[in-house]
């Protein structure tokens, strides 16, 4: 009785869905900021990264560090894994939630790492590069907990139903913390190919100021990759769950595409490169978005890299 009393102190009704798409959409908003800083307007972006950067300390789950800004937040989802005999505390909660979903977390951590690689300097200027980089560092820590084995990737953490029945602070959640998991026999390609491309930029990011922490993150990525295109296959497809939250509805190819063109990046490895002229023609996608990334492939690579696949595209007979 005591407890269906205290449930009740916590549950509300459905969450929000106001914000079930930040995160989704906050790499757009980040990598539109900078561009307009110099353009003498009267609005605080600086401010508006600040926020946005704190957000990603408000979504923090695991144990929080002495140097959390986000005062009002404590450390949460401490057993998570547990169950299954691993190690998945930390991570992101997806938007206000509850539930750590790989796909859109690894999406966000891409973009965040994109970011700082191609506005550093302007980051850095308005004092937020340390706060930037420890935020892409909780992703990545995280997707190196999730990376059990080579073919091996934890998936997602918690239930989505019935969390977003339950409004409550994730200090006191009461909802399941099941986890979910791909592997060889229950493939993600969509998944390790997204998570791949996230490890393989953020390899980037800490490439001079941590080089063992950026060796370390490249060597996931490739394994990754490598896993996500020899077993292939949907995610939702073996993990029904994600379906009505983050579905795989452009298939598999247009992430893995994205992995290979980031390993490139990171490594200078034709082989990366050669793989997406070989594939571009027929794993072409055309939306940018946790689940649609060609438009983040063209855009990455318009000069030298986008001319290389575009021939690749036209020597194969598809334009």
């Amino acid at each position: 009785m005591a407890m269906e009393k205290k449930k009740q102190r916590h549950c509300y009704g459905p969450a929000p869905n106001t914000t079930r798409r930040f995160a989704k959409l906050w790499g757009v908003l980040l990598i539109s900021i900078f561009p307009i800083l110099n353009t003498g307007l009267a609005f605080d972006y600086g401010d508006a990264l600040k926020k946005s950067l704190l957000y990603f300390e408000s979504q923090r789950s695991g144990r929080l560090p002495y140097n959390q800004r986000v005062a009002w937040r404590h450390h949460s989802g401490l057993t998570d894994g547990l169950e299954q005999g691993v190690d998945l505390v930390g991570g992101y909660y997806d938007a206000g939630d509850h539930v750590k979903f790989g796909l859109p977390m690894a999406f966000t951590v891409t973009m965040l790492s994109w970011t700082v690689i191609e506005f550093q300097h302007q980051i850095a200027i308005a004092g937020e590069l340390e706060h930037a980089l420890e935020a892409i560092k909780w992703g990545t820590d995280y997707f190196i907990k999730a990376h059990t084995s080579p073919n091996v990737l934890w998936a997602e953490v918690g239930d989505g139903d019935t969390d977003h029945y339950c409004w409550q602070r994730p200090e006191d959640m009461t909802t399941s913390r099941q986890a979910y998991k791909i592997d060889e026999d229950h493939p993600g390609s969509d998944l390790a190919g997204e998570t791949a491309a996230a490890m393989a930029a953020a390899s980037i990011v800490f490439k001079k100021t941590n080089p063992h922490y950026s060796h370390l993150l490249l060597h996931h990525a490739q394994q990754l990759f490598e896993f996500g295109d020899k077993y292939r296959g949907k995610y939702d497809e073996n993990i029904g769950v994600v379906k009505n939250y983050y579905a795989s509805v452009s298939g598999y190819k247009d992430e893995l595409l994205w992995g290979a063109l980031w390993l490139y990046k990171a490594t200078d490895n034709e082989i990366y490169l050669e793989y997406v002229i070989n594939k571009a023609h027929f794993f072409w996608r055309d939306w940018l978005g946790h689940d649609r990334i060609q438009l983040g492939c063209e855009v990455c690579w318009p000069s030298n890299y986008g001319f290389k696949v575009a021939r690749g595209r036209k020597a194969q007979g598809t334009w």
